[in-house]
């Protein structure tokens, strides 16, 4: 019986409700269910004292006066995370007349409830009915009731859902928290009233073998014992194969649980990411007068640790992840329709992955309904984030409450092939999470074998771990700021992880790797319709007009974006290049609307493009299959030939026979220089396989120019940004132009009308964002530093922004955003902070600022200043330039436009406003 309509309904934010019996008379508003009290418009409006779940790191909007506007009631805007139009923590009563029919007198009537946020207790005509093996109590599962035997005709129903934390999973546990799906109050998904017999099939869990092409069914009977003998029949089928014969059992009266092995026959299909078949199996169950049936799915598919990788029915795979952090801005909630999640899956898919994480919270029925259709490996957590004031192993109510959740979680979706990955939840705290979590994985080894198991994401790596997901294998890590290798080290193709796989010597998951955020896209604020705003992204737009960038924002977005994409493109292919890894999980393919807003994703919240990276061109680094190169750097003089070790990761589902990797180094116009193909080879699945080395004679540019090196494996194609500079390059200043870091100097010249390049000491500028190669590394608001300056972890900038177009740049090849070439400019480089100049100042080079200031920054810049004309550039271009190839090449493009006639600038600037630049 479908109960979803119109509901009575009351809030109860002093929680009055049990003690007044306001389950014993009428509720006074109207709701409907399935939905939450928030999307439907009840709640409190958003305030300075909202009490939201969720920890807040950088507090400022409570007390800067740049966020008093923001603070204004009836005017709140939130910096942190997505702000709810609505909101509401406490208990909330529903009710409504049902009609229970008189043919279902005798029969086990049971409550179900989907998904139910969080706690919730039921009552019939004012009797409390009892809750299912505590299911009321779960995040992660339906909550069932059992109604009173013999109760028929019209009856109330009512239902307390109380939002508030229950057990302490943690404050930013994605199952419970405001920063992603908003702490919500109610019901959704399927709210039935269910009748069975009195002898039911209440647990059917399938044990798949995947090698003798045969299932272990544990089955468990509900309900009083039975004084009659049973009798049970399975029956499997799948598409594409023969059924194999029923399998009939007798069982004698007063059996409660038994185990049968069922064999498929030789030719029943395996399931797993190319192949993702499922078997349905139907079991009949009759008793005396007691008949009942249960139908569920199964895959064939057994999932393995084998030495530092995981297998899939014997054939390693390499898991490629991202987070699904219950990030559903329209309605605050996940949805719990199976079309729903696979197109999010699918979405997945197209760029190459084919796992997902679920951060913190385990997903509806659908979700896992959708990964088995499509083929996506799944890693569940417990609901728990146990940090931030939450820890487990300290004897506190979260130590059973995940045993018991698990217990669940397992009950409910133990039998989808895509669930292939398990865990207690997220990075845990707490002085004994250690031994708590020792005994956890063991328990769940021995408990559940069917998929494998590790302490926690993040830590420890505790040698009862199936596999670690552990965050040290990435390019950048917590902390690490402008000491990263991909901020400290020049950037090359070379280093990998196998230093990692071999002191751990088991499958190795790299925990949240990427984390790159991107600047926001404003015009992305029309979509937020539903019970999310994007308040945020507002703000953005208001201060990026207070300064005088709100014209830029499309270009920051674009700019960044494409250093973004580098960023993740490397993340990817150090682990890819590693012999024997397991696989990553990135923070994030889409973006984390939460912690102070981190728009890490090229994806928007909606799963939506972004408009600089497809789905085709991130799957050229992210795929089955990838081939690799191996370069040493990513720039050389043209006299000196380009040397690459050509690899390929492949994980298809069969070996490549005979493969042969064909070559070719191609210029900006896409016009081939040079190519060839290498020795063909066979190529093993599930492996990192050496293809030859490609050498690339020198090419004897007489410019400096972009090259790029593209290599095909079969169907699949990668690609890499090279750089060529002559050898030979005039630095010195011409005639007329003074090269100087003395402000003084430059000064004089400018009083006299001439022309200067002033390159000061960066350690002179003075610094109000700091600079990198890479983008911000999760956000600012969120690494803001203990001594609360505001200044996150850097670099606070998301790149550059140039414009190729000027004659400045005309011998430095460049596009309008950063690349790998930018490293040796931007290292040890200081952004100078132009919002006291003219506001039609546009810096040559540009340093996106961090969205929480959007400062008018500048690497490079150009002004009048009097008669004279002035470029001002705030990285090295003086020293070891014999070295230096690439500030060589830039300071000659500057030089030849400052001493030509199109040396123009727009802007002019006086003497004091230069020197406020500098300390």
């Amino acid at each position: 019986m479908n109960l979803a309509g119109a509901w009575s309904f009351a809030l109860d934010p002093a929680d009055v409700g049990v003690d007044a019996r306001w389950f014993a008379g009428p509720l006074r508003d109207q709701i409907a269910l399935p939905g939450s009290l928030q999307e439907q418009g009840y709640g409190d409006d958003i305030s300075v004292d909202t009490a939201w779940t969720g920890s807040i790191q950088d507090r400022r909007w409570f007390t800067a006066p740049e966020y008093a506007r923001y603070r204004t009631p009836g005017q709140v805007k939130l910096p942190f995370w997505l702000q709810p139009v609505r909101h509401y923590c406490g208990a909330a009563w529903y009710q409504r007349t049902i009609s229970i029919p008189p043919e279902w007198h005798g029969r086990r009537v049971t409550l179900w409830l989907e998904r139910v946020h969080w706690s919730s207790r039921a009552w019939i005509d004012g009797r409390e009915l009892t809750a299912w093996r505590g299911t009321n109590a779960s995040l992660s599962v339906p909550h069932v009731y059992e109604l009173d035997a013999g109760t028929t005709g019209d009856v109330t129903l009512t239902l307390r859902i109380d939002n508030r934390l229950l057990v302490d999973v943690g404050p930013n546990a994605h199952s419970v928290s405001d920063h992603t799906q908003t702490n919500w109050n109610g019901v959704v998904g399927g709210i039935e009233l269910r009748a069975g017999a009195w002898l039911w099939l209440d647990d059917v869990q399938c044990f798949p073998d995947s090698a003798a092409r045969a299932v272990d069914v544990e089955l468990c009977l509900g309900g009083a014992a039975s004084a009659h003998p049973i009798t049970l029949m399975l029956q499997a089928r799948a598409p594409g194969a023969p059924a194999p014969a029923p399998l009939h059992i007798d069982l004698p009266a007063g059996t409660t649980r038994t185990r049968v092995r069922y064999g498929l026959g030789a030719a029943a299909p395996l399931w797993d990411e190319f192949s993702p078949v499922l078997h349905t199996l139907e079991i009949r169950l009759a008793a005396g007068d007691a008949h009942d049936v249960c139908t569920t799915t199964f895959g064939l598919r057994d999932v393995r640790a084998r030495h530092s990788q995981i297998t899939i029915n014997d054939r390693p795979i390499f898991l490629r992840g991202t987070l699904e952090c219950a990030i559903f801005p329209h309605t605050g909630y996940p949805p719990t329709d199976v079309a729903e999640w696979r197109r999010l899956f699918g979405i997945v898919q197209a760029h190459g992955l084919n796992h997902v994480r679920f951060h913190s919270w385990c997903p509806p029925d659908a979700a896992f309904t959708a990964a088995d259709q499509l083929g996506v490996y799944l890693q569940v957590e417990c609901a728990a984030w146990a940090n931030q004031g939450a820890t487990v192993g300290d004897g506190r109510p979260l130590d059973a409450w995940l045993y018991d959740e698990g217990h669940r979680i397992i009950a409910a979706y133990g039998n989808h092939p895509s669930f292939i990955l398990m865990t207690y939840g997220n990075e845990p705290a707490g002085a004994h999470h250690r031994e708590y979590l020792v005994a956890w994985v063991r328990y769940w080894k021995h408990h559940e074998p069917r998929r494998l198991h590790t302490s926690g994401a993040g830590w420890p790596a505790i040698p009862e771990n199936d596999y670690h997901n552990i965050p040290e294998p990435r390019v950048q890590r917590w902390g690490e700021e402008l000491r990263s290798r991909i901020n400290a080290l020049p950037p090359e193709t070379l280093s990998d992880y196998r230093e990692y796989v071999t002191r751990l010597a088991k499958p190795i998951i790299s925990h949240e790797i990427g984390q790159w955020c991107v600047f926001p896209d404003l015009d992305e604020i029309g979509q937020y319709t539903g019970v999310l705003r994007a308040r945020n992204m507002e703000i953005v737009r208001d201060t990026l007009a207070a300064n005088h960038m709100g014209d830029q924002a499309h270009d920051f977005l674009l700019a960044s974006g494409a250093l973004q994409t580098l960023c993740y493109k490397e993340d990817i292919e150090s682990a890819l290049r590693t012999p024997g890894f397991a696989g990553f999980q990135l923070l994030d393919l889409h973006d984390f609307p939460g912690q102070g807003t981190a728009l890490v994703g090229v994806l928007n919240a909606f799963w939506g493009q972004k408009g600089y990276v497809t789905p085709a061109q991130f799957r050229r680094f992210c795929d089955a299959t990838v081939p690799l190169a191996r370069l040493a750097r990513r720039w050389w003089c043209s006299d000196e030939p380009i040397a690459a070790e050509i690899d390929v990761a492949h994980y298809g589902p069969t070996a490549l026979p005979a493969a042969a990797a064909r070559w070719w180094l191609r210029d900006a116009a896409g016009q081939p220089l040079a190519g060839g193909t290498l020795h063909p080879c066979d190529i093993p699945s599930g492996a990192v396989t050496r293809l030859g080395t490609v050498v690339v004679a020198p090419l004897a540019c007489r410019t400096a120019c972009k090259v790029t090196l593209v290599v095909e494996v079969g169907a699949a194609t990668n690609d890499w940004d090279l750089w060529l500079f002559p050898r030979v390059v005039d630095a010195a200043p011409p005639a007329g132009v003074l090269v100087t870091d003395d402000v003084a100097q430059a000064e004089a010249q400018l009083a006299e009308g001439g022309r200067v390049l002033l390159l000061p000491d960066p350690q002179r500028v003075r610094v109000t964002a700091e600079l990198g190669f890479s983008s911000v590394f999760w956000n600012t608001a969120w690494t803001v530093r203990d001594t609360g300056d505001g200044a996150g972890q850097a670099p606070h900038t998301l790149g550059l922004l140039c414009d190729p177009a000027h004659p400045a740049l005309a011998a430095f090849p460049t596009e309008r955003h950063s690349n790998w070439h930018w490293w040796e400019i931007v290292h040890g480089a200081a952004a100078m902070t132009l919002d006291h100049l003219p506001p039609a100042l546009r810096p040559i080079v540009q340093p996106i600022d961090t969205w929480f200031e959007n400062r008018r920054l500048a690497l490079v810049f150009e002004a009048r200043v009097g008669a004279g004309r002035l470029i001002v550039c705030s990285a090295d271009l003086a020293h070891a330039l014999d070295q230096r190839v690439v500030a060589r090449q830039l300071r000659h493009s500057l030089l030849a436009y400052l001493a030509s006639d199109a040396c123009q600038p727009a802007a002019a600037i006086d003497v004091a406003a230069l020197r406020a630049l500098f300390v």
